[in-house]
């Protein structure tokens, strides 16, 4: 009796392929069904009912007011962040000294606490009734139900994601070009304006980014400190919320619209100016 041909075993050439077509499908299906349909509705929703409803909705004097705050904050919040996240990204990077490990969590400590606990330390700190918030009511600043806690606020939730892409270009390029800067006779500042801020322009680009799509997403601790003052401080963020419990999904589905847009526009608009050679 002929005994069966033995089958050949799969190459490892058509393994590869196989485990890498299987891990493009699942990631691939997780972000469709984690981002790319949420998105989707909302957008279609938007515009079940046609553009004009769409533009009523936006063209409201609460909605004009609130885009106005929101952008207020996530300009003062992307200008505090990226300042401080250069400045602690060259500190963690080109320097040792005590307390560098505990610098380093305490950037990633808005990460693990929730937004809501945030806003709730803020009013415990700049509370009307608090020693440090009563002293800066005595002098005329209003930080609880105001800009400027809104602002804090949102600072602190988006605090690492300038250092966090700063920090790692800084390691890779290391101070070869700095220190010939130096010695050619260089300062610090023409060697940071001509040698290193060109060599982490695109992650601090893609930083700013990040900080500003945070900022204009934030909801949990600015809900908190702002008060949801109609026509004082509230963002869209919370004019989103407020339009969808009084029923006004054209509203709500409008600026949330609105702002998903902004973001992606912007984050797709930084990644294809981005020179390849500097994609990881």
């Amino acid at each position: 009796m002929p005994s069966p041909a033995p089958t050949s075993p799969r190459s490892p050439t058509a393994t590869r392929r196989s485990s890498r077509l299987v891990l493009r499908f699942v990631a691939l299906g997780y972000l469709a069904l984690l981002l790319v349909m949420p998105v989707w509705l909302v957008a279609w929703r938007t515009f079940a009912g046609g553009f004009g409803p769409v533009w009523k909705a936006l063209t409201t004097a609460d909605t004009i007011h609130a885009f106005r705050v929101t952008g207020i904050v996530a300009l003062c919040t992307v200008v505090a962040n990226t300042v401080f996240g250069v400045g602690a990204a060259l500190l963690i990077v080109r320097h040792e000294f005590r307390g560098k490990r505990l610098l380093n969590a305490m950037i990633d400590l808005p990460l693990a606490v929730s937004p809501v606990v945030v806003g709730l330390a803020l009013i415990l700190v700049y509370g009307r009734f608090e020693p440090v918030g009563g002293w800066l009511a005595g002098h005329g600043v209003q930080m609880i139900f105001a800009l400027p806690g809104m602002v804090l606020a949102t600072v602190f939730v988006s605090l690492p994601l300038v250092v966090r892409e700063v920090a790692p270009v800084l390691t890779e390029i290391g101070t070869d070009q700095e220190q010939a800067a130096w010695t050619l006779g260089a300062g610090r500042v023409q060697t940071f304006r001509r040698v290193t801020l060109p060599a982490i322009r695109w992650a601090l680009a893609y930083g700013v980014v990040l900080t500003l799509a945070r900022a204009l997403g934030e909801y949990g601790a600015v809900a908190v400190v702002s008060g949801r003052l109609v026509g004082k401080t509230q963002t869209v963020t919370l004019l989103v919320e407020q339009r969808f419990q009084n029923f006004d999904q054209t509203g709500a589905y409008a600026a949330s619209f609105a702002l998903a847009a902004i973001a992606v526009v912007t984050l797709v608009v930084i990644n294809l100016l981005r020179p390849k050679e500097t994609e990881i």
